[in-house]
């Protein structure tokens, strides 16, 4: 049965979302040269990362998993949405972003494929919405005329709250007048202590290092609302894909066993890698979040995507009238022919070099 989702608010700013990067996509495609070859004769494959750690591709890099691409940082993201941007402006050539989104950039017209799983809920890492001990907010009724601080509009954070409250019962009128602030991932904690906002959404390592000091409490949570659930995507243009097959096949089978590694290695030999990565590649920063590190937060072996984590955001476009029925099939919008996970090169549950192993 499908699952109800929210409906104006964040049909609108999905819809500005979809319509400004469907229109840069379209503006940027056509120009797109081929991509940088190294020295060696690989291929220099562009992306954005995140200030203090490490994402799975930096990872698999590290690990010597790539094989054909050579990784040329491009500067950092703090979300999904201006991640595509930059993909759709051909400013990097891979991105990731929440699967609504992602659903809705398709929609629109915009030419990309799920390839990986990019992020999600697992039993250790997974994004909260909280509030101070002292609050008085104990519903989703009290949130009416409430601050919730979301990384950005139209994806993830605003999804999750707005499911949330559908799922407790209020109105589309009350939802509305419950107030979304953008507040950067790195300062949400320090908004909900200083009561500038009413809550925060925290997730992986900024919701451990808020737990840590004490004085939180969720008030829900993603996990709670769907259980281990694969949440985003990485996905590359149609175009790139067909042009550079080899590229993007390299890219996930390095990715995929990356985050495999991740889900079946001690946790305090993660933390050390990560440290050791972050030490290395100059980019003055530190490692203090590197500690509050718990899991990949992606619940199924290698990131294989599931058709069902598409169709959801499908069902809710078709429902909402924005989306013709059967225009979209969830099984075209995503590919899982690259990953060892699923193209039968290794078991589902092997290791990163396809031996068999037990997950932690």
């Amino acid at each position: 049965m499908p699952l109800p989702l929210p409906t104006r608010r964040v049909a609108r700013a999905l819809s500005t979302a979809a319509a400004v990067l469907t229109g840069l996509s379209l503006l940027t495609g056509c120009g797109e040269s081929a991509p940088a070859k190294t020295a060696d004769g690989k291929t220099v494959l562009r992306y954005q990362g995140s200030t203090g750690q490490v994402n799975h591709f930096e990872l698999a890099d590290d690990l010597g998993f790539f094989t054909k691409i050579s990784l040329h940082w491009e500067g950092d993201t703090t979300s999904g949405p201006a991640n595509i941007q930059a993909a759709a402006t051909n400013q990097v050539d891979v991105g990731s972003a929440f699967n609504g989104a992602v659903v809705k950039l398709i929609a629109g017209g915009a030419k990309v494929t799920s390839v990986l799983s990019s992020y999600g809920a697992d039993e250790q890492s997974f994004t909260g919405y909280y509030v101070r001990d002292d609050s008085a907010i104990t519903s989703a009724r009290d949130l009416i005329g409430k601050k919730v601080a979301v990384n950005t509009l139209g994806a993830h954070h605003e999804f999750i709250t707005r499911e949330w409250l559908h799922q407790q019962g209020l109105t589309d009128d009350e939802i509305e007048q419950v107030q979304l602030v953008v507040v950067p991932p790195a300062n949400t904690e320090d908004a909900l202590r200083k009561g500038q906002v009413d809550v925060g959404a925290l997730g992986s390592v900024f919701r451990d290092t808020a737990l840590q000091r004490g004085g939180l409490h969720p008030l829900y949570t993603d996990k709670a609302i769907f259980g281990t659930f694969d949440y985003g995507t990485y996905v590359f243009g149609d175009d790139f894909i067909a042009q550079n097959s080899e590229v993007v096949a390299d890219f996930v089978q390095g990715t995929a066993r990356a985050i495999r590694w991740l889900q079946v290695t001690p946790r305090d030999q993660v933390r050390e890698r990560f440290v050791r990565i972050i030490g290395k590649r100059g980019r003055n920063e530190n490692a203090n979040l590197v500690p509050y590190w718990l899991s990949s937060g992606i619940p199924v072996p290698g990131a294989v995507v599931a058709e069902k984590e598409l169709q959801i955001w499908i069902d809710w476009l078709v429902r909402n009238g924005e989306l013709p029925n059967g225009k979209l099939q969830a099984a075209d919008l995503y590919t899982n022919r690259f990953n060892p996970y699923a193209n039968g090169k290794y078991q589902p549950e092997a290791g990163p070099t396809g031996e068999a192993v037990a997950a932690k």
